[in-house]
């Protein structure tokens, strides 16, 4: 007879049958999962062509992440072998191995990219030196206020390898006779382009390296031509062309209703005024301001519609010949021209090739205006501008053209979109409708890059695009396209009439819109994770089609979640120490000095400040004299930071305080504090970013953030540093 086990030996027993079981459960849901997972790609195979652009764009991205300049070699070398891999790779695995591919590629391309444009860069400020150039570009700011973009440089004294290829210098005169393509001499200060103002702001250096822009400045002297039209090459002469048309039309126009039309005819926005672009952003219809998919359709649409209804017109044409598609061709044509008259962005771009592919479908008599069409836009423009991922144009223009096609595609689907039989009140309601949907569809795809790259959010912007919206497809829009016709025959009077009472009606919706309360809704800077996990989320969401991409809203909504996980600094330190903001008992900066300063500027607009709501007197959470300031963090309140301006404070503040932020060098003689930042330190690494706690204080700087690239000025100063350093041992009496 046998007995049940009892006591410690049957729980181990138990123990080790209950894990057993769990084991065998987990197997199960796990292996569940997998089948569903492989069964859902598989159903969604004809989906798979449009991630085909994310892993090129997840390749840059790991390229701009990188900490140092990679090698050309490493990147073309890893994208061969992974091609390699996807050819000798079984079929099914050939498309993982294709994805690694596309993900090696896009790392390449970026690194080929950053080398062909590369170019010497400043790393100094210059004292004034005479520079002789040729104008690229001509950008007018108000009537005494230019901005010249020169190349061809030749400058004094200068070895050849040194000079840059393109400075932008601002310049005050009253002269006009500056035009594109002129050879001109002046005196100015050159300074390298100017990195982020804080660590993760945005960087204008990494910009100007991928513009071949190689130093800023400004002249001490009037400009003087030497040679009128001195470089005859297509691309001055079209930046000629521009700038020409441009001073016409504004001579026949006045206000910001005649810059707003000369904006929409030539792309140069630099003739409106401050105030009227600040209404534009606060009501949300500053996107019609940028020459892209809207602009670029309707101008593509009247030609063709234009053109194809004039053939029709002739009985014989109509019956014999293909007039759709010589309409088609007709307003390829348009659309080119347009491109190039309006400076070519990145917006204008994928606008440009996305219209194109469409007209190619009319020639052969195909549908495309799918979602494919924007993948390979999107790819076109991350292979030939791969810096382009980065920019605020490419991710909010193609945010709200995938938002638009996937809503529009599934409203096809359920026939939302069928016709029927409506009067003219029913087709007006119709086409309302649909620009309201596009305003909202388009307003939340873009908005939160709106908050996270500018801070703002248009909280009305759903009002003010179903009134401008509407006045630009019917009025403004095909008055350019006039414009263009009548320019070469002197007769541009009448459209661009048309064009500067549509502008008008645009900027008066924006200016009543934007006097709305709480129409100016700032907000504070976003986490990157934020981004990125909105980003992936929203592909998810839009690119597949069966139930599973509502997975992506689980992901959208931990990178909104995230917001609230992030902790700004508590102190920030611009460039050379004299501008600094500190954060108060409420989260809000205070910043010290730099009254007009562009960090102080800035600061304020991540932090969803405005300029001068910062804290009275009696709440400063820090006490200044003559010699410097003390400040003490409300979330450390027994950490003392002192803020030297004058040399005599250092060795009182470098006894007492436990961080030390000098205005001056302290030529290592302040060891006390934990942290110490002088004047050597920032020249250096930048402007500096300060979490401060009881238990330690991080810190973060500008050349930490942006690493070893060749646009950052601090890499460069510290090669240069090193090369001296090594002269200095290697020479004689070393």
């Amino acid at each position: 007879m046998t007995f049940p086990e009892v006591g410690p030996v049957a729980n181990r027993q138990a123990a080790r049958a209950a894990r057993g079981r769990a084991k065998v459960g987990c197997k199960r849901l796990l292996k569940s999962f997998f089948t569903g997972l492989g069964d859902s790609l598989a159903a969604e195979r004809d989906r798979w062509p449009l991630w085909c652009p994310v892993l090129l764009g997840v390749g840059i991205a790991l390229y701009f992440a990188w900490p140092r300049e990679p090698s050309l070699w490493i990147g073309g070398g890893a994208a061969l072998a992974a091609l390699a891999a996807m050819a000798a790779a079984p079929e099914r695995m050939r498309w993982p191995a294709g994805m690694i591919f596309l993900l090696f590629l896009g790392f390449f391309a970026a690194c080929l990219r950053a080398q062909l444009v590369a170019g010497p860069v400043l790393s100094d400020e210059t004292r004034p030196v005479a520079v002789e150039a040729v104008v690229k570009r001509v950008e007018r700011f108000g009537p005494r206020h230019l901005r010249l973009t020169l190349g061809s440089l030749a400058i004094a004294s200068w070895h050849e390898g040194t000079i840059p290829r393109s400075v932008r210098i601002g310049v005050r005169t009253t002269a006009d006779d500056v035009r594109a393509g002129d050879r001109v001499r002046l005196r100015a200060v050159l300074m390298p382009p100017p990195g982020p103002s804080s660590p993760g702001a945005y960087d204008f250096g990494r910009q100007a390296w991928f513009d071949r822009l190689g130093a800023v400045g400004y002249a001490v002297s009037p400009v003087t031509v030497t040679a009128p039209l001195a470089s005859g090459s297509p691309a001055t002469r079209l930046a000629r062309l521009r700038d020409d048309i441009g001073r016409r039309l504004l001579a026949q126009t006045g206000g910001d209703a005649g810059a707003m039309a000369v904006a929409l005819v030539t792309g140069d926005r630099s003739a409106l005024s401050e105030q009227a672009l600040e209404q534009l952003r606060i009501a949300g219809v500053a996107h019609l301001l940028a020459i892209s998919g809207m602009h670029i359709a309707l101008m593509t649409g009247v030609v063709f519609w234009t053109v194809r209804l004039l053939l029709a017109c002739v009985p014989g044409l109509a019956l014999r010949r293909p007039i759709k598609q010589w309409a088609a061709i007709a307003a390829m044509a348009a659309g080119l021209f347009y491109l190039l008259m309006s400076g070519a962005t990145i917006p204008t771009q994928r606008a440009f090739l996305a219209s194109w592919i469409v007209l190619a479908g009319i020639l052969l008599d195909r549908v495309s205006l799918t979602m494919r069409l924007v993948a390979i836009a999107a790819a076109v423009l991350l292979l030939a501008a791969p810096e382009s991922l980065l920019s605020v144009s490419f991710q909010m223009s193609f945010a709200a053209v995938t938002s638009l096609v996937a809503v529009y595609e599934a409203a096809r689907e359920k026939g939302w979109l069928a016709g029927g039989r409506r009067g003219p009140l029913g087709r007006a309601g119709r086409y309302l409708a649909a620009v309201a949907l596009t305003s909202v569809v388009a307003g939340a795809a873009t908005g939160f890059f709106a908050a996270y790259h500018f801070n703002r959010f248009a909280v009305y912007g759903l009002a003010a695009n179903v009134v401008a919206v509407p006045v630009m497809a019917l009025v403004i829009m095909p008055c350019v396209a006039l414009v263009f016709v009548a320019l070469p025959f002197g007769l541009e009077a009448w459209p661009l009439w048309g064009v500067e009472k549509g502008a008008a009606l645009v900027i008066k919706v924006a200016a009543f819109v934007a006097s709305w309360p709480g129409a100016d809704m700032l907000v504070p800077q976003l986490p990157a994770a934020s981004l990125v996990l909105v980003v992936v989320g929203g592909l998810w969401l839009l690119l597949w089609r069966r139930r599973w991409r509502w997975w992506g809203v689980a992901a959208m909504a931990a990178g909104i979640g995230a917001i609230w996980l992030a902790r700004p600094p508590d102190l920030l330190v611009d460039a050379t120490g004299k501008v600094v903001a500190v954060r108060d008992a409420r989260g809000d900066l205070a910043v010290i000095g730099g009254r007009r300063s562009f960090a102080r500027e800035t600061w304020l607009r991540r932090a969803a400040q405005q300029d001068g709501a910062e804290p009275v007197a009696a709440d400063l959470p820090y006490a200044c004299d003559a010699l410097g300031c003390v400040y003490r963090p409300p979330r450390a309140p027994g950490v003392a930071v002192a803020l030297v301006r004058m040399p005599d404070a250092l060795a009182e503040d470098c006894g007492r305080a436990r961080v030390v932020i000098s205005a001056v060098p302290t030529f290592g003689r302040c060891r006390g504090p934990d942290v110490v930042v002088d004047r050597f330190d920032l020249w250096r690494r930048g402007p500096h970013a300060l979490r401060i706690a009881v238990d330690g204080t991080l810190v973060r700087t500008v050349a930490g953030a942006q690493g070893d690239r060749p646009w950052s000025i601090y890499a460069r100063r510290a090669a240069r540093l090193s090369s001296v350093a090594a002269g200095r041992r290697d020479g004689p009496g070393s």
